[in-house]
């Protein structure tokens, strides 16, 4: 039986990597704020907010007892305002960056440190990473950090394919927020959001299951990957 390790399940992409896996046959281990109804008694969870660094190594001894994971997908994210990055503060942008870039280093150490084997990881990364639009601040630096994260990791990890996957528009909780409630005028990317072909979230979580084995067979370990684009 394969094995997913995956952060972020309570809604979105994330709850629909785990419906994919378990149709798949995948021994599930999850870390989330939030555990599905549909999933209680089929997974291996344990509770865990990710802002909380000091608390996410022992929410990993707790959750994992292998000593090997086929895949693991680095899911959680948080978006933060859309704003101008001049009137951002910096202990909102550090929030954004502890869950979406630290939580992440928290974890990839743990599989260094507690010697787990990893056969591949997918960071989930976003267009924002490149793009750089005006109103995106802490979330396009934080998913530009993660990729440089990743690849760093590459480095360090040779034995696990990593690749930091923008998997494009999906349907989630966080995008629809952002249609309903971002003015397009002051921030004229979410006009081209809205005009954007979209995916829902078991649409996407279905198609990058059916990409693993060309995300690792086709690009290097530590890049980054936009699915539009392939």
């Amino acid at each position: 039986m394969k094995s997913l390790f995956i952060t972020g399940i309570g809604s979105g992409l994330g709850k629909a990597f785990v419906e994919i896996a378990l149709k798949k046959e995948y021994k599930v281990y999850a870390l989330s704020r939030h555990l599905p109804e549909e999933f209680e008694g089929k997974i291996n969870f344990v509770k865990c907010d990710l802002r909380a660094l000091e608390n996410i190594y022992k929410c990993m001894k707790d959750l994992l007892d292998t000593e090997e994971i086929d895949l693991a997908i680095l899911n959680a994210g948080i978006l933060g305002d859309i704003k101008e990055i001049n009137k951002t503060n910096l202990y909102e942008i550090q929030e954004v960056m502890t869950v979406n870039v630290w939580a992440n280093k928290v974890i990839l150490d743990f599989f260094i440190n507690e010697s787990i084997k990893v056969n591949q990881i997918i960071g989930i990364s976003s267009g924002a990473a490149v793009n750089a639009n005006k109103g995106w601040g802490g979330y396009s630096i934080s998913k530009a950090s993660l990729n440089v994260l990743l690849k760093l990791y590459s480095r360090e990890m040779p034995e696990t394919h990593i690749t930091a996957l923008a998997p494009g528009l999906v349907l989630t909780p966080m995008l629809k927020y952002i249609l309903e409630n971002v003015d397009e005028e002051k921030f004229p990317s979410v006009r081209r959001l809205k005009t954007s072909p979209k995916q829902t979230p078991l649409e996407a979580a279905e198609r990058i299951f059916n990409l693993l084995s060309r995300l690792k067979n086709d690009f290097p370990s530590g890049e980054y990957v936009d699915i539009r684009k392939i």
